[in-house]
């Protein structure tokens, strides 16, 4: 599996929008891939519609958002319209066909070693194939998350990461348990005191020595 600060492997791959080449597509923005182990799963079902129903909030913070699930486009064609009719969304974002399996390798969802073409495989052989990427506009990961295939993944949650990835990216900050946007965040511990001064005149909170709390910059 990836990890944070891995490069994010570029790939060709036909999707529902046609070929793409990963680091052309995403250019200068944060993406969030995220993967499914088949078609027609009915876990995954929803989460395609939520993510759906999100799009907005995504493009606004310039995030692309993709797909990927290890069976052929024409068959996400057809899943795409169930999707619609479980959730009330229409899926316009791309989704990726991987019915050779080699993204969900080249990313680590699968073992280099497994064999065959996702047809002869079963969601269960697949099961490490619901895994999350954020990915910066450095080809950087930034985060990963897996869930098992029983879980729905909770996007609102996944929003909330690259709202805080994004933000301390831009800024030396760290973001506490629980925080959402326009909450106090944390300086980060690298900063001493004296430059924390300069750069945040107004002071801090500190129950601690080394969590000093400001309002989150903007």
């Amino acid at each position: 599996m990836l990890k944070i600060g891995d490069k994010a492997p570029n790939f060709r791959a036909e999707t529902t929008h046609g070929e793409m080449d990963f680091y052309n597509w995403l250019g200068t923005s944060w993406c969030i891939l995220f993967s499914h182990p088949k078609d027609f799963t009915p876990v995954c079902t929803t989460e395609l519609g939520y993510m759906a129903g999100l799009a907005d909030e995504f493009t606004d913070r310039n995030r692309k958002i993709v797909g990927l699930s290890v069976d052929p486009v024409d068959r996400h064609q057809d899943w795409m319209k169930d999707i619609e009719t479980a959730t009330g969304h229409v899926v316009t974002y791309p989704l990726i066909g991987d019915p050779a399996l080699t993204v969900a390798k080249l990313y680590g969802m699968l073992p280099p070693e497994v064999e065959g073409l996702a047809k002869d495989r079963t969601p269960a052989d697949n099961a490490t194939v619901r895994s999350v990427f954020v990915v910066g506009p450095d080809r950087l990961v930034k985060a990963t998350l897996t869930y098992p295939m029983t879980t729905g993944r909770n996007f609102d949650e996944i929003l909330r990461i690259v709202d805080s990835v994004q933000l301390t990216a831009a800024h030396d900050v760290a973001t506490p348990a629980n925080w959402v946007q326009g909450g106090n965040v944390i300086i980060a511990p690298a900063i001493p005191d004296d430059e924390a001064r300069s750069r945040f005149p107004s002071g801090w909170v500190a129950p601690t020595p080394y969590i000093r709390f400001v309002p989150q910059p903007v």
